[in-house]
């Protein structure tokens, strides 16, 4: 092959690469849900994080958020979303995805 012959393709592969990049489509998060089951203390649960993206899909997210409780006394959470009621009251729990956050506030029952 020529050396103008090589450049050429060369350039041209190099442009199909970069379209290819630049077309790829992008989503983003457009809310999140938290759901679990309501619990009596001394119990635990398994709370889900659900992302719905702009593409319109959704996306369990669960073992990626950050989860937090806003009264530790009444239930705490770990990183997985497992949530323990410890006693009796109301508390928010909260995921955090990509920097959107959802909360579900929950009753611990005696």
């Amino acid at each position: 092959m020529t050396r103008r012959l090589m450049t050429l393709l060369l350039a041209s592969g190099f442009a199909v690469v970069l379209a290819a990049c630049s077309n790829s489509p992008s989503t983003s998060v457009m809310s999140v849900a938290v759901t679990g089951p309501t619990l009596q203390a001394g119990a635990t649960g398994q709370f889900r994080a659900t992302a719905t993206l702009s593409d319109g899909t959704t996306q369990d997210v669960t073992a990626t958020s950050t989860w937090t409780s806003s009264s530790t006394a009444v239930a705490t959470v770990t990183a997985a979303g497992i949530v323990t009621a410890v006693s009796p009251g109301s508390t928010t729990i909260t995921a955090t995805y990509q920097g959107t956050a959802a909360k579900d506030t929950i009753q611990v029952i005696g």
